[in-house]
């Protein structure tokens, strides 16, 4: 028989050998009771996965045996690595990664490691504790385990601890409050309602265990594919390691290598997959209020939107458009007829959204309610009865969305609304969200063959319930693109909805949180994503709601909204003065229309968002992660946005390296610099990269369909290279994927002084007939086109209008008009276009 001492050493090596150990050797009681003791202490500590036992090489990568754990290491491409750590048998199952290995990995080995190298990476795993180091091919370490903690598990949470590099930064995490940096903090991911969160409510609705590291001019990606509750920890309380554990399951990582943030995106979204082209008229402005009823108010609403001449494609319909709040029926008292209602809107060029719950309420005689009876699609208990929460229409069941059945159940429900051409829906309360805001945990979903319960697939239901809702109006739509709007969701997401940020509340710290929100997502794939115009709890100012619509024309997807027993909230409730600061600002999201759909397209193929954070472009630059600074961003790859809060009539600008256009006058400002810049309540600071190529119209409709026939290239005057590829198609169909679309190349080239047009792809013909140019910051002498001079022409060009004088004692508004702005005009065609700059 072995010692005491033998049988403590060897359960210190973790609970798996316990069971092995006792049967193989005899005890008495007496020392079993203590081993048993002893076990129970064991599983409270932290175990390890030790030395590497064996290797083998398997397609794509390697298996390794350690002696406390497995480790699968496969690389998809040259620069994504999978780490895969786990006992017993692997769980392969996930919702969220889109792409297939195709990389190729050498091994080598010395005395002390394991050596797995790829094009763009070297992998080095050590033999004596299985502790990984990442490093490129320049030898520099870009990341690194602990070298003692390694990877270890407490019970069933396993947890990886990184190294944490000199002056490393985090930022990404998706919708996280907090700073732009995430360094000092700690997260969680578990999709949770949080009304009238604050800056610091953590977690919020959606989760996207995906992160970025920054230092020493290095950057990486982890994107943690395991959807139980997660945590992760930036040097938080600690200034040792970051860490990132899962509370149960597999230790599922991919490893992302970029010289970029930007290539680094590429890669994640090539894993992840990137948002389809959204319908054009769900870019524009959208109006929403908890709830606008009867039909008679929805259909003033979009009548007053047309009499004040204020662009709009949208008006959404909250939950008091269905009878007592149950999903798929209308309130026949305030919704005599919806489809003649629908048929009207649509007629006046307003597209119509509705809210979507899963909740469907216990109620004999309710359609969806039997029927998903006879199919069998809600959650149940472990002893199989059906779990019922209460939530708006009462005590309700709840489709399984992670089961196929339930996933078409929903889609042939869906055609209640189809049938009356509705195409756009909003997913809310999918975390899944019921009053008392605690879903059991021991609840059974299929998870499409690999039966779980809600620790595993809370945070992926409100993804699939997305997926639901888009794939089955898809099909119902017969080629129409669907707008699909989602409050919960996993990494992944974007392929099937966008993001909204919730429950926000009506205050100037809101309105800067959403931005760094919105940016957030944007780092982790979700470009289509936005925030509540105005705030939804509470009540805006006059001037707060004039700052929201300023920034909000520059956010994916711009949507005002307000909460029942509130102020309106439409652009025309707060005052004259704000209402015509709103439809300046309104009228230059359309304005900026073809620019902000190409940026939506080369979201859609790179995975580059819309709204970036500065650290995307200048990761180095600490100015970027400065509080009064961390809010600005880019919309697009050339137009800096500078919020201001309601309160302040100037702003601190920090101007990243470069040259940047002061938008509104034309003033040319030198990057690298800080500056105090005014900003009366008629403007935000918004400056333009030099070289920049941006595409608008120059006037504009009552919505998407009415962008006229000039298209506008506006030219910036700069010292660097660009380009920009300009994308159009029909907005509303998905024949784009068959080619029926237009695209072109636009080329600035300062030192060649030459502009140049590519010929158009796709068999897509455009409205646009005429094509003006206009040259901003050039002293030019003359434009010649194929060797002859073109007319060049001069005009005042505003692209906000002046405010009235509504006070007779107060200064006039500013007039931001740029006076003698050269342009030339030619006929728009499909041909190359080569121009040469001539300056004097």
């Amino acid at each position: 028989m072995q010692s005491f001492a033998e049988v403590f050493d060897h359960l210190s090596q973790g609970n798996t050998q316990l069971n092995l150990y006792l049967s193989s050797v005899s005890v008495e009681k007496r020392t079993y009771n203590s081993i048993d003791i002893m076990a129970q202490h064991s599983r409270k500590l932290s175990q390890r996965l030790g030395s590497i036992e064996s290797i083998q090489s398997v397609l794509n990568g390697f298996n390794i045996i350690a002696n406390y754990g497995r480790i699968n290491i496969t690389s998809y491409k040259d620069n994504i690595v999978r780490v895969h750590i786990f006992k017993g048998d692997p769980q392969l199952h996930s919702y969220a990664v889109n792409f297939e290995p195709v990389g190729e990995m050498e091994l080598l080995e010395n005395e002390e490691k394991y050596i797995f190298k790829t094009e763009a990476l070297n992998l080095e795993l050590s033999k004596a504790n299985s502790t990984l180091t990442f490093k490129n091919t320049k030898g520099q370490t870009v990341n690194e385990d602990d070298k003692t903690l390694g990877v270890s598990w407490i019970g069933e949470q396993i947890t990886n601890y990184k190294s944490l590099q000199q002056g490393e930064r985090f930022i990404g995490l998706g919708e996280k409050t907090g700073n732009l940096n995430r360094r000092g903090k700690a997260y969680q991911h578990w999709n949770t309602d949080q009304y009238a969160y604050d800056k610091g409510t953590d977690p919020l609705y959606c989760s996207t265990p995906f992160y970025i590291g920054l230092h020493s001019g290095l950057c990486y990606g982890i994107f943690l594919d395991n959807s139980y509750k997660s945590n992760f920890n930036f040097g938080a309380s600690n200034d040792r390691f970051s860490s990132f554990s899962v509370d149960s399951g597999d230790l599922n990582y991919y490893f992302i290598y970029g010289e970029t943030v930007a290539e680094i995106i590429k890669h994640y979204t090539a894993l992840t997959g990137r948002m389809p082209l959204p319908p054009i008229w769900s870019i524009g402005y959208q109006q929403c209020r908890y709830s606008y009823y009867p039909d008679k108010e929805v259909l003033s609403l979009a009548n007053t939107f047309q009499e004040k001449q204020i662009p709009a494609d949208v008006i959404v319909l909250d939950i008091h458009y269905m009878e007592n709040f149950k999903i798929f029926t209308w309130d026949e008292e305030h919704f005599k007829n919806p489809k003649e209602m629908i048929l009207a809107l649509r007629e006046k060029g307003f597209h119509v959204v509705v809210m979507c719950d899963p909740g469907i309420k216990i109620e004999e005689g309710y359609e969806p309610y039997e029927s998903g009876l006879e199919d069998d699609v809600f959650v149940k208990y472990p002893d199989g009865t059906y779990y019922s929460g209460e939530v708006w229409p009462g005590w309700c069941h709840f489709p399984d969305f992670t089961d196929s059945t339930a996933r078409e159940w929903w889609k042939n429900k869906l055609q209640i609304y189809t049938d009356i051409e509705i195409d756009g829906f909003w997913n809310d309360m999918n975390e899944i969200a019921t009053w008392g805001n605690a879903l059991p945990e021991l609840i059974e979903f299929e998870f499409d063959g690999n039966r779980t319960t809600t620790r595993e697939a809370r945070n992926v239901y409100g993804m699939l319930m997305s997926k639901s809702t888009y794939e089955g109006a898809k099909a119902l739509l017969k080629g129409k693109r669907p707008f699909n709007l989602t409050r919960a969701g996993f990494s992944g997401v974007q392929r099937y909805a966008a993001v909204w940020t919730g429950d926000n509340i009506a205050s100037d710290e809101h309105l800067m949180l959403g931005i760094r929100l919105v940016n957030s997502m944007g780092l982790a794939g979700i470009t289509f994503a936005g925030y509540d115009v105005g705030g939804f709890v509470g009540n805006a100012s006059e001037y707060l709601f004039a700052r929201w619509i300023q920034v909000g024309a520059f956010t994916p997807f711009f949507r005002g909204h307000s909460m029942v027993n509130s102020r309106d909230s439409e652009p025309w409730s707060y005052g004259e003065e704000v209402e015509e600061i709103s439809r300046n600002f309104i009228r230059l999201r359309y304005l900026l229309m073809p620019y902000l759909y190409s940026c939506f397209y080369e979201s859609s193929q790179t995975g580059m968002p819309v709204s970036r954070t500065l650290a995307i472009n200048y990761p180095e630059a600490p100015q970027v992660y400065e509080k009064a600074y961390q809010q600005q961003f880019l919309f697009g790859p050339s137009i800096l946005v500078i919020p201001v809060e309601s309160t302040k009539e100037f702003a601190k600008v920090y101007l990243p390296e470069g040259e940047w256009y002061n938008f509104f006058t034309d003033e040319l400002e030198n990057g690298n610099s800080e500056k105090l810049v005014e900003a009366s309540i008629e403007i935000i600071p918004i400056y333009i990269k030099g070289s920049a190529i941006l595409p608008m119209v120059p006037e504009i409709g009552l919505n998407t369909s009415q962008l006229g026939e000039i298209l506008e290239l506006h030219i910036y005057e700069g010292k660097i290279n660009n380009t920009f590829e300009f994308y159009y198609d029909d907005g509303n169909t998905f024949d784009y994927e068959k080619g029926h679309y237009h695209k072109r190349l636009l080329t600035y080239s300062p030192s060649s002084s030459t502009l140049e047009i590519s010929e158009a792809s796709g068999s897509l013909k455009t409205d646009f007939q005429t094509l003006r140019i206009c040259f901003h910051g050039f002293d030019l002498k003359a434009i010649e086109k194929d060797g002859r001079n073109l007319n060049l022409n001069y005009m005042d060009y505003r692209y906000i209008q002046p405010i009235s004088n509504f006070d007779p004692i107060g200064s006039p508004g500013g007039d931001f008009k740029l006076k003698d702005l050269p342009y030339i005009e030619v006929p728009y065609g499909n041909e190359a276009f080569n121009f040469t700059i001539i300056n004097n």
